[in-house]
This record gives C-alpha cells, structure tokens and sequence, in this order.
C-alpha cells in the first residue's frame, strides 16, 4: 500500500485535533511501541541522550503522563487544561516506501483558568505504516524561544 502526501497531511491534522479534544487514549494508539517523543531544551538541540531535554519520553512515560492528566488527586487540572493547535500546511520531507518524515510549523496555546500560554513551534513526525495503517514511530517538537522563561506545559504540542 502506499501512502500519498495527502494522506501524511491528514494523519498531522487528525493528531492535532485528538489532542485538542482530549481524546488521549485515541492519540496514544498512533504510537509505536518504541516511538520516542522529544522536545529539546535548547533550540536545535542535537542530542536528546546527553543534554537535557524538555522532554525525551517513551511510550510508558506518555501513558503515565495521560494517567496523569486524568487522575482525580491532580489539582494541577482542576479544572483541566486545554489546548489549540494552529497548524501550516506540513510539508512532507521524506516520502519513502514505509517511512515518512514531516516538518510542520505551527502556534500553540494551552490555556487554564485565566492564564493562556502561546508557543511558536516546529514539529517534525517520523511516521511509519505499519499493518497498513500510519503510526508514530518519533515526534520532536522545538519550541522557537525555547531559552525563554515559559510556565509548566501541562498538555502536548
């Protein structure tokens, strides 16, 4: 089967849209069992292992995270949070045989209460079909003023 760049744009745009409806458990089915998903520290940060990383977590840790969120003793979400993701058009980058890699630009606010967070962000999506269907085999999302002073992020870019 093969996958056309339509097809890698709508998968982008039906991420975002899980994740600004809340719909985790959906979102945490994209992800391949060993997918890392990586937001650095500094901006065009080049290693996630030897250099601190916002956040360099895997499948289990996303999981914990969803738990997390969910959990009726976190009072850091009540009342929860929410998010809106403005999405570019993704370019895709890599269109190989079962391999895929887009960059997406894209604005993000995560509001909560009276307080509302707007970060400039570029995402890149390393995708993979499996079964025919596409998954998320890694995800980094930079953060433009990532040395900026910023709040906690409570969801996901």
């Amino acid at each position: 089967m093969s996958v056309s760049k339509e097809q890698l744009i709508d998968f982008i745009y039906d991420e975002a849209r899980m994740l600004d409806e809340g719909r985790y458990e959906e979102w945490l089915a994209l992800w391949l069992p060993d997918a890392m998903y990586w937001m650095p520290l500094d901006y065009k940060q080049s290693d996630p292992i030897n250099e601190t990383s916002l956040m360099y977590e895997d499948l289990f840790m996303l999981k914990l995270r969803v738990e997390r969120l969910a959990g009726a003793r976190t009072f850091s979400q009540k009342p929860k949070s929410r998010c809106h993701h403005v999405l570019q058009r993704p370019f895709v980058d890599e269109l190989g045989a079962d391999l895929f890699v887009t960059n997406t630009s894209m604005h993000y606010v995560e509001t909560r209460l009276d307080e509302q967070q707007l970060l400039a962000l570029t995402v890149r999506h390393d995708l993979a079909l499996v079964d025919g269907a596409l998954r998320i085999a890694g995800k980094r999302v930079d953060i433009l003023n990532s040395d900026a002073a910023f709040r906690n992020i409570q969801l996901l870019p």
